[in-house]
């Protein structure tokens, strides 16, 4: 028998969806931008962050022990003060009964402030060699320190022992130091002292050529005199004592505000200081003894540059001839000496005294500088742009990271609670549903429903699979009474499900208006109470229609969600949904089943009764998720939604990954659309709200919020693995491919499935997990961007015939 719906004689309205069509279209390529330039911003950040912290990059050897012979031995018996003038190695010492403070690997914001407060107490500048990565992390420490009159220099930017490093990455630590400096206090500096540096004396073969490269670079390389050794936490009076100079000579003295407790040096510097001052010392900058060497109170004959870039003849800090031409590769290639064009230190300022007790208040990061920070100038032009661009990256990179790890740690938790709940439930349902004594006695949903129901089989192009459905229908075991609504086909199905004659089978024919207008034109014209939903690309095993109506028994079940499985299971991208479908139905469909929230009944199978369906106005087209939307709106109306694991479908799935991002594309986003259309369903009262109450939360939380962060997981785990520990981070991974792996045999055990599918698991996790977490990406840019899409629909093979074809 065979009717049609009529239309009236002009061309159909649009619905609301393919009006939206065309500019959904037109914004799909932008959001997909979108989405991969906020993927692009994570790894950013993540490898801005990595390097800060010598995740990335680092190189930990020291060397120690190596040969000098190649040194000269006036440089091996000179000062802490190395200068190269026209190539030519110059050392200086400092004047006698003077001292000059350098603190290394600073700043941090708890150490670095509380030992400016003693300088500033005891009114003494210091000189602070800096790590580069710490000035871009801390920059108003830098910016606080410059402003009370204190000096600075470099100490690389990664603290890594340049001996074993070539020209390149010398000249990166240089540079990205500098542009740190000018981002955090708009100052460069000429001055530097190599980590894991000491006395003069300790110059080797190897880190003698690095000096010499530098020292033309224009830089001057402080060593010291006394070391304090307060790293060892020997306890204030041992700090003191081994930081005093001996004979009352000058000394370059180390101390640190950085790598651990600090505590004693605070302590130790304030009475450090005092005794000093007792004994006649003075304290100055490393520029402040340079000027003092050289016989300039008043600034004249410190190292410099003029704006061309040539070096002006200072004396003991005159960097030669030769250095201004070469100094900007020291500084990304600028074609000036470091810190960019820039007058020579010093300039502007000849009334400036040198004297210990001047008043440094007044000092601060402008143009004009003090002879105890003469080493620095004031970063101009690109440097100081891309200097400031460097410490809002890294702003947003200390931001955004410990933001990005909490979230990490919510997934996981998340993740391994929805594991623990999937077993714990699934269990309980299983062994409640296949009950056969004991308390309650064998499991039955009341008196067996044997009254005929009507199967709903929407159509639209399914000429490779119309036959294949119709005929597994025609074997039921169930009375039923089919009716095939074609939407509108071009390809000939309708005439298809006509020839083949079968009984009780009614073709209505209508035009093209999608899949919720066919199922619900199937609903007016069903002859009985119950009506089975499928899709015509699916096949029912013989007893699928009896078992999927059993819990209608049941006066307060309105629907019944039923098993589907994957037909074209025996390609990698069938194995792959093949496990999805296992565990989607017989784990989270158990549990939210147990927990009376199902969520969705699935569109391949799938009952109702008939006047719960109307009753909440039929299956909606205001969502691309239909399923999902009435299923929400039964529990909305107070109907019980329940799984059948017994009633079985055969589906074909996707093929190819273009359909099946098309597909998934499609459901996540109207899962969303759904999720939003019923999102007062979290006020509803009484049992009609349990849905809002329980599977609301759970579902968003479940299959949006981490699925969308779940890709955290995995980039966190590559990043480890390259940059950090690769065994402990694999085994990690791995620990969490088991935990998966044990959920899906559970599963596939309470399904009877086959478990060599299994061994397409890790494969799935390295591939087809990441498509997912993309589409449900680009599905929740499209959501938060407005954007709305059309149905789509699938290329279908037909290959899924009889249900005793699968393996």
């Amino acid at each position: 028998m065979t009717s049609t719906t009529p239309s009236r004689g002009r061309r159909r309205a649009p619905t609301k969806m393919e009006r939206a069509a065309g500019k959904a279209a037109a914004l799909q390529k932008p959001r997909v931008i979108l989405a991969l330039l906020l993927l692009l911003g994570l790894t950013s950040v993540m490898l801005l962050d990595g390097y800060l912290r010598s995740e990335i990059g680092n190189d930990a050897r020291v060397r120690d022990g190596a040969a000098y012979d190649k040194v000269p031995q006036k440089i091996l018996d000179g000062g802490p003060l190395l200068t190269f003038t026209g190539g030519t190695a110059k050392t200086q010492s400092v004047p006698k009964k003077t001292i000059v403070l350098t603190f290394d690997d600073g700043p941090t914001p708890t150490w670095t402030p509380q030992i400016l407060k003693v300088l500033e107490d005891n009114g003494v500048e210091a000189t602070f060699f800096m790590v580069g990565s710490m000035v871009s992390r801390y920059p108003s420490v830098v910016k606080d320190l410059v402003d009370q009159g204190n000096e600075v220099g470099i100490h690389t930017f990664t603290h890594v022992d340049l001996s074993y490093q070539g020209t390149g990455r010398l000249q990166r630590e240089l540079k990205q130091t500098q542009l740190a400096l000018a981002g955090a206090a708009g100052i460069t500096t000429t001055l530097f002292r190599a980590p894991y540096s000491s006395e003069i004396n300790a110059v080797d073969n190897y880190s003698w050529p690095v000096y010499k490269e530098i020292g033309n670079l224009g830089y001057t390389s402080v060593f010291v005199d006394t070391d304090s050794d307060d790293w060892k936490k020997p306890g204030v009076s041992k700090i003191v004592q081994w930081a005093t100079p001996k004979n009352n000579k000058g000394a370059v003295v180390l101390m640190h505000d950085a790598g651990g407790d600090r505590s004693e040096t605070v302590k130790a510097l304030d009475t450090y200081i005092k005794k000093m001052k007792a004994k006649g010392y003075s304290f100055t900058t490393v520029s402040g003894a340079t000027a003092k060497l050289n016989g300039a109170p008043n600034g004249a004959g410190r190292t410099g540059v003029t704006g061309s870039g040539q070096a002006v003849e200072a004396g003991v800090g005159q960097t030669g001839a030769g250095a201004g031409a070469s100094a900007g590769a020291g500084v990304g290639a600028l074609g000036e000496q470091p810190g960019g064009t820039q007058s020579a230190p010093g300039s502007g300022s000849t009334d400036n005294s040198t004297d210990n007790s001047t008043d440094n208040s007044s000092n601060n990061s402008s143009n004009k500088v003090n002879v105890e920070q003469s080493g620095q100038q004031k970063a101009t032009g690109s440097t100081l742009y891309e200097g400031k661009a460097l410490i809002y990256a890294v702003a947003v990179a200390e931001w955004v990271l410990p933001l990005l790890s909490w979230l990490l740690l919510v997934v996981g938790i998340s993740v391994m609670g929805r594991f623990g709940m999937m077993l714990i439930l699934a269990r309980r349902h299983y062994g409640q549903r296949n009950r056969k004594r004991g308390k309650g006695g064998k499991f039955s949903w009341g008196p067996t429903v044997t009254r005929p129901v009507t199967v709903i089989v929407p159509a639209y192009n399914e000429k490779e699979c119309i036959a294949n459905t119709l005929h597994s229908l025609a074997q039921s075991t169930h009375p039923i009474e089919i009716i095939v609504v074609d939407d509108g086909s071009t390809d000939g199905t309708k005439e298809i499900a006509e020839s083949l004659g079968l009984p009780n089978v009614r073709v209505i024919r209508q035009e093209n208006a999608g899949k919720p207008a066919a199922l619900n034109n199937g609903v007016r014209n069903a002859s009985y109470d119950i009506v089975v939903m499928m899709d015509g690309d699916t096949v029912f095993e013989p007893d699928a229609v009896h078992q999927l109506v059993q819990p209608f028994a049941d006066p307060g079940i309105g629907a019944v969600a039923g098993n589907a499985k994957v037909g074209n299971r025996n390609t990698v991208i069938g194995a792959w949904q093949h496990i999805e479908y296992v565990m989607g139905f017989n784990l989270d469909r158990r549990m939210y089943d147990l927990l009376r929230c199902m969520p969705t009944i699935p569109g391949a199978i799938g009952a109702f009764r008939r006047d719960a369906v109307l009753e909440v106005g039929g299956m909606s087209e205001d969502t691309l998720a239909e399923d999902t939307d009435i299923t929400i709106a039964m529990h909305r109306a107070g109907w019980r939604v329940v799984y059948q694991e017994h009633a079985r479908a055969w589906t074909e799935a996707p093929s190819s990954l273009k359909q099946l991002w098309s597909q998934r594309y499609r459901w996540s986003y109207g899962t969303m659309q759904a999720l939003w259309k019923h999102r007062k369903s979290l006020t509803d009262k009484g049992p009609s709200g349990r849905f809002g109450r329980i599977g609301m939360p759970l579902v968003v939380i479940f299959q949006i919020i981490t699925p969308v962060l779940a890709p955290l997981i995995d980039v966190f785990t590559v990043y480890s693995m390259i940059f950090v520990d690769f065994w402990a981070s694999l085994l990690a991974w791995l620990a969490v491919l088991v935990v998966q792996l044990v959920c899906a045999a559970y599963a596939f055990r309470l399904d009877r499935e086959k478990y060599r599918y299994l061994a397409m698991l890790p494969l799935q996790q390295l591939a087809y997990r990441q498509m997912m977490y993309l589409v449900l990406i680009h599905s929740s840019v499209t959501a938060l961007t407005g954007g709305r899409l059309r149905w789509q629909k699938l290329k279908r093979t037909g290959e899924v015939g009889t249900p005793a074809g699968v393996s």
